[in-house]
């Protein structure tokens, strides 16, 4: 008798300690598992207005762009021209024949006859006082003195003015145009947002962050499938322990259910498609763009869903909702199924419901064939965006276009796929488990 109640009380101890262990382990793994939920939410919008930002319709379809890049052109090809030594001596020569050409005809229009008194005073003061022939003498000097002004640098600022003055009309007939308007607008926001200036200064913050949490996310994803290989070992270790089987399933259960949730809610695949550089010449000299974003999107399952229900086409909501049911519904009966099996009596454990779903749900469910489908897609789509895009590139001596293709998995699907084998996993071990099935 004694022995037995000393027996007993190991029993307890041993489900307690390794209760309280567990339960550390999973609060572990939910950290872990948040974590990476707020990060791929973090990244999800960084990316959103990074794309925003950088889209071709900003850029290379902007008019606003072009102004800019024009308007420095123009300004400083007017502030740094030059002519050589020939271009000034016949630029000088064309001068000195439109002086010419002026005094002929001021000459002529004074010779004409005159009917009034006033008229041919003015004729008599300037043919006694005005000799054209001394003007004619003095035409080359004129023009030089033209050709001088022209280069002295108040003037050429000043015809850069009167050149910009026209771009600056175009500054301000764009906010006539509503779209450009709440485009600026919306880029003022993102700059507000971020502390930011210029796109540059924006682009430098946003990769900066979204390379700190690509790597976080990655991390917290690799903590997350070492709790889980931490539990899996310890089916190993106490395969022996009959006693121990039932607490150990029932949190097993716990760790899946947060495998499930992060699975589910995290970003799994993004398609990412940009104009890398796009450079040409323009006016002599190189206008460039870049980062130049044509498609930009990424998804988690319940987002594919929430999109598909939402959908005016029926079609897509069926869709949407077979993959919420099989996908989604589907395994959380299943798990919950397990866990009302194995610890309830004999009648509720061999329910039919009860059994079918811990045991035979799996057939129907959807959740491996969702990761093969994604898989699938992924291939598809990065082969089709990569040889879309290779037609794209030119490399010449006026034009350059490179493009890049950023499409990636998501740790949400390195998730995801880890709940599908681990669901495998707890499936085999209950059939060995359970008191109320024959092995």
């Amino acid at each position: 008798m004694h022995t037995t109640t000393t027996s007993s009380k190991k029993t307890l101890f041993s489900k307690l300690l390794l209760i309280f262990g567990l339960a550390i382990l999973l609060s572990a793994e939910g950290y872990f598992g948040y974590q990476l939920h707020q990060l791929s939410d973090q990244q999800e919008e960084i990316k959103e207005d990074y794309s925003n930002i950088n889209n071709i319709s900003s850029g290379l379809f902007s008019v606003e762009q072009w102004r800019d890049k024009v308007s420095a052109i123009v300004s400083r090809q007017i502030r740094d021209f030059t002519l050589s030594a020939k271009q000034k001596k016949d630029l000088q020569k064309e001068v000195e024949q439109i002086i010419l050409t002026l005094i002929d005809k001021a000459e002529a229009k004074i010779n004409k006859p005159k009917k009034t008194i006033d008229g041919k005073i003015r004729k008599f003061l300037v043919k006694t006082f005005v000799n054209t022939d001394d003007f004619r003498k003095q035409a080359p000097s004129f023009a030089k003195k033209i050709i001088a002004k022209v280069y002295n640098p108040t003037n050429k600022k000043q015809l850069s003015k009167v050149v910009m003055s026209k771009f600056d009309a175009l500054e301000r007939a764009e906010y006539l145009d509503s779209t450009v308007a709440a485009t600026k607008a919306a880029t003022e926001k993102i700059y507000k947002k971020y502390g930011a200036s210029s796109n540059e200064e924006l682009n430098a913050k946003l990769n900066a962050s979204l390379s700190h949490i690509r790597t976080s996310t990655y991390n917290y994803s690799f903590a997350m499938l070492g709790c889980i290989a931490i539990v899996l070992s310890l089916w190993w270790i106490l395969r022996k322990r009959v006693d121990l089987h039932a607490p150990l399933f029932i949190m097993s259960l716990m760790f899946a259910f947060i495998l499930l949730f992060i699975g589910l809610t995290a970003s799994m695949i993004e398609v990412d498609a940009r104009i890398k550089a796009i450079d040409f010449v323009l006016l002599g000299e190189h206008v460039v763009f870049e980062n130049q974003v044509l498609f930009f999107q990424s998804k988690s399952i319940l987002d594919v869903v929430s999109v598909l229900i939402g959908q005016p086409a029926m079609d897509a909501v069926l869709v949407g909702v077979l993959i919420l049911i099989f996908s989604i519904l589907f395994p959380i009966m299943k798990l919950s199924a397990t866990g009302i099996h194995l610890l309830s009596k004999k009648k509720i454990a061999r329910n039919r419901v009860i059994r079918y779903f811990a045991f035979q749900s799996g057939k129907w469910s959807m959740a491996d064939v969702i990761v093969i489908a994604i898989l699938m897609v992924y291939i598809g789509l990065n082969g089709l965006l990569d040889s879309q895009l290779q037609s794209l590139n030119i490399k010449s001596d006026d034009l350059n276009v490179m493009t890049t293709n950023n499409t990636a998995l998501q740790p949400g699907f390195i998730i995801f796929i880890s709940f599908v084998l681990y669901g495998l996993i707890l499936s085999t071990i209950l059939k060995f488990i359970s008191p109320h099935e024959s092995h």
